[in-house]
C-alpha cells in the first residue's frame, strides 16, 4: 500500500496548492510553497530547459476543435503561472483582467488533428472547457500578490457554472511527471493521459459509453441523483452536500456502526511505517503501534473530503493512517474488513450506505481506476500515473457516447 504522502507529489499537493478544497466560491489558488516544495527544479532557465512535449487530441466525437480550448495554469516556486500558446510561462497579473473583469487565458486547439504545446517545469492543471471560454479571474491574495480564482463548476454563482469542462492535474519537476485526471470535485468532460517515458504508461480512459453510465448510475440512487446537472456535470457528494443537494446524515449509521464495532475489537491499519493497531476508547479511535494516534468520531462531510476528524497531515504516522481510514469509509469496507486497507476492489462499494458517486466513476473506467475522492490512490485505486524518465504526455478528449 503505497499513500500518497509518501509517494512523489501528486493529487493531495496539487489541491493544495490550487486551493481545489475551496467550495464556497470560486477557487483561490494559494500561493503555498510549502506544498511544492522542491517541485519546480530550480529556476526559469531549468524550467525552460525542461519542457516536456504535451499532446492534446480531440476524441470527443461531439465537439470540433475550434469549439475545445486549453488552459494550463497553476504554480512555480510560489508564484500563480500559466502557461502561453508558445510555451512560455508567464506570471499571472491583475492586469490580465480584461474589460469584462476576467482573463483570456485560452489556447486553441489546431484547426483538425493533433494539437502539440509544450509544457515548462510547474505544478498545475490542464482545463479544457467545450462551446464556451472559461472565465478566470486575477485577484489579490492575503498577502497583496496576485493569485488566480479558478473555475468552481460545483457552485451555481460560478461565472463558469454553464460552460462544459474538465481539468486534469499534474506536477512536473525535474524528478518526473505526476499526473492524474481527477473527479475528486466533479465529472464532466471523460479524459484519459498517457504518460511516455521508461514506459508507456495510460489512465482515465473510460469504456464504451463509460460517460452516460456514471451519470444514470448516480440518478439511480435517491439520496445522489440531485448530484447531476442535467447532461453537464455531476457534483462530487461533499460539494453537493455542502450546497444542501446531499443529506449531512447521509453516512452517520455507517459511522456509528464502526465507532460501535471497534469498541470491542481492533481494527489494524497497515502503512510504510509499519502496523496500527486501533479501538474506540472514549469516543476516539485510538492507534498503537509505530506511534500512537487518534482520531474523534467523523461526520459525513468528512468522510467524503477526507478531512476534519480524517485531516491527514503529512507526518509519516497520522496522515497515512487517515487516509487508509478514509479510503475505508468511502469504500465502505471497515465493517467487513478489520484489516486495512482492502486491496479486493470487488468488496468495495458493497454495501447501501457508501460512497456511490465513487462507485460509477470506477465502474465506468477501462481500468477500473479513478479519483472519486481525495484518497483514492489507497491501495493504488486512482487514475494516476507517474514517470521519472518522462518524454511525452498526451492528454485525449475520449468519446462522450
Amino acid at each position: 500500500m503505497t499513500p500518497r504522502h509518501t509517494r512523489r507529489p501528486g493529487r493531495r499537493s496539487v489541491l493544495v496548492a490550487l486551493g481545489g478544497a475551496v467550495v464556497a466560491a470560486p477557487a483561490v489558488a494559494a500561493l503555498g510553497p510549502h506544498a511544492l516544495a522542491g517541485t519546480t527544479g530550480g529556476d526559469r532557465s531549468s524550467a525552460a530547459a525542461g519542457s516536456l512535449p504535451l499532446t492534446i487530441v480531440n476524441d470527443s466525437g461531439s465537439f470540433a476543435n475550434t469549439s475545445v480550448r486549453v488552459y494550463i495554469v497553476g504554480n512555480q516556486d510560489g508564484r500563480q503561472v500559466r502557461v502561453t500558446p508558445d510555451g512560455t510561462l508567464a506570471p499571472v497579473a491583475l492586469s490580465d483582467n480584461g474589460s469584462d473583469g476576467f482573463t483570456d487565458y485560452a489556447i486553441a486547439l489546431a484547426g483538425s488533428g493533433e494539437t502539440r504545446l509544450s509544457l515548462p517545469y510547474m505544478s498545475g492543471r490542464i482545463y479544457v472547457s467545450l462551446g464556451a471560454k472559461l472565465k478566470f479571474k486575477v485577484v489579490s491574495d492575503g498577502n497583496g500578490n496576485p493569485a488566480l480564482q479558478y473555475p468552481a463548476g460545483w457552485v451555481t454563482s460560478d461565472p463558469n457554472y454553464g460552460v462544459l469542462h474538465d481539468c486534469a492535474e499534474f506536477t512536473y519537476n525535474s524528478s518526473g511527471m505526476f499526473c492524474n485526471t481527477t473527479m475528486v470535485d466533479m465529472f464532466s468532460v471523460p479524459l484519459s493521459i498517457r504518460l511516455t517515458g521508461a514506459k508507456e504508461q495510460t489512465t482515465g480512459t473510460l469504456r464504451d459509453g463509460g460517460r452516460a453510465a456514471a451519470f444514470a448510475a448516480v440518478r439511480q440512487v435517491e439520496e445522489f441523483a440531485r448530484l447531476v446537472v442535467d447532461d453537464t456535470r455531476i457534483i462530487a457528494p461533499g460539494h453537493g452536500l455542502d450546497a444542501g443537494l446531499f443529506p449531512k446524515d447521509y453516512l452517520a449509521p455507517y459511522i456509528d456502526e464502526v465507532w460501535s464495532t471497534y469498541t470491542g475489537r481492533d481494527l489494524t491499519v497497515t502503512t510504510n511505517a509499519g502496523t496500527f493497531t486501533g479501538r474506540v476508547r472514549g469516543e476516539r479511535l485510538t492507534f498503537d503501534g509505530p506511534a500512537q494516534v487518534s482520531f474523534g468520531k467523523p461526520s459525513t462531510r468528512d468522510v467524503l473530503f477526507c478531512d476534519g476528524a480524517l485531516a491527514a497531515p503529512n507526518d509519516g504516522t497520522t496522515g497515512p493512517v487517515a487516509a487508509v481510514l478514509g479510503a475505508g469509509f468511502n469504500r465502505s469496507t471497515l465493517l467487513s474488513h478489520p484489516a486495512q486497507p482492502t486491496t479486493d476492489a470487488s468488496t468495495f462499494y458493497r454495501t447501501a450506505l457508501t460512497n456511490h458517486y465513487a462507485r460509477a466513476l470506477h465502474a465506468a473506467s477501462r481500468d477500473g481506476k479513478a479519483y472519486g475522492f481525495a484518497f483514492d490512490d489507497v491501495a493504488d485505486f486512482a487514475s494516476y500515473i507517474q514517470d521519472t524518465a518522462q518524454t511525452g504526455l498526451r492528454l485525449t478528449l475520449t468519446p462522450f457516447a
